[in-house]
């Protein structure tokens, strides 16, 4: 019986991995649900899911579906579906994704501290003029969230010879060598309090839906930066432009918001203060995706 595998996304083409999924799948029909393309495809054919926020109700119109793939490491843009169907949901587990991860936080950590959004408006008007140079050490990064993406990441940063502290909901056994860890309400405003820059990986959920808000940035020292490459629904946007305002927050790179594309209109893209990246953090590869979501079908089929 011929395979039928459905590219499912509410905000992006998914074109890009067609390629990709006819190699790893030569004998597979390959269907298109998107905003540009709503109906490509017979949705009772369908038997594979690759998903990246699909349209709520979608999956559930899909009665032979067997596997539901994400092509991020979270899974919160496909469990929010309230209709979402009783099918086995798997996520990208890939190494090069925490290393494109580490390279991007890294980036925006220094594009903060080093005062480069200052330097690159220097250069339009041919200003030399420096900023204080402080050194690594003297500025402390805290990591909010320490799942794979964040112990990564907090590993890169300490390699590089910043102070890092994590956060996470729950207890973490084992933490990269020299990251102090926090954990639970009860260690959110010790650990906010050391954060020179806070940088958000959390997953979303009801517990971190608007989390970065204008009573946790009260919680940071005066003049913190910030990043966010967690999601979009993660931070309250008019908290974030009230604390640039008054100088409670000193800048914000972020990388994920709550409508994707972020539309032309938002104050953010014209912010002297806030640096906007279009969900680029970090990416895995179509052939990856395509690899293991072959693998993952063959695990169901072995525990069918």
């Amino acid at each position: 019986m011929r395979l039928n595998i459905a590219l499912v996304s509410d905000q992006i083409p998914m074109d890009y991995l067609r390629p990709a999924f006819a190699a790893r799948f030569p004998e597979a029909a390959l269907h298109r649900f998107d905003t540009e393309v709503q109906a490509h495809g017979a949705l009772s054919d369908i038997d594979v899911a690759v998903c990246w926020s699909p349209p709520p109700g979608l999956l559930a119109r899909m009665p032979k579906l067997r596997l539901i793939q994400s092509v991020g490491a979270g899974t919160d843009h496909i469990t929010r579906d309230a209709t979402l169907p009783g099918v086995p949901i798997r996520r990208i587990v890939d190494t090069e994704m925490a290393a494109g991860m580490n390279a991007y936080v890294a980036w925006a950590v220094v594009h903060g501290q080093r005062h480069m959004a200052g330097y690159i408006a220097n250069q339009r008007s041919a200003a030399w003029q420096e900023a204080p140079v402080i050194p690594p050490g003297r500025h402390r990064v805290g990591i909010a969230g320490l799942g794979v993406l964040g112990q990564s990441a907090a590993r890169a940063l300490a390699a590089i010879g910043y102070p890092v502290r994590g956060w996470s909901r729950s207890p973490k056994s084992a933490l990269p060598d020299g990251v102090q860890a926090f954990h639970g309400d009860g260690g959110r405003a010790e650990f906010l309090a050391g954060c020179d820059t806070l940088v958000c990986l959390l997953p979303l959920n009801e517990d971190t839906q608007g989390i970065l808000n204008a009573e946790l940035f009260a919680q940071l020292p005066y003049g913190a930066h910030l990043v966010n490459a967690g999601r979009g629904a993660q931070l309250v946007q008019d908290d974030l432009l009230a604390a640039l305002e008054s100088g409670r927050i000193a800048s914000a790179v972020l990388d994920a918001f709550v409508q994707e594309p972020l539309p032309a209109s938002h104050p953010f893209w014209h912010h002297p203060r806030i640096t906007v990246t279009p969900h680029i953090a970090t990416r895995t590869g179509p052939e990856t995706i395509a690899r293991l979501t072959g693998n993952h079908l063959a695990q169901l089929s072995v525990m069918a």
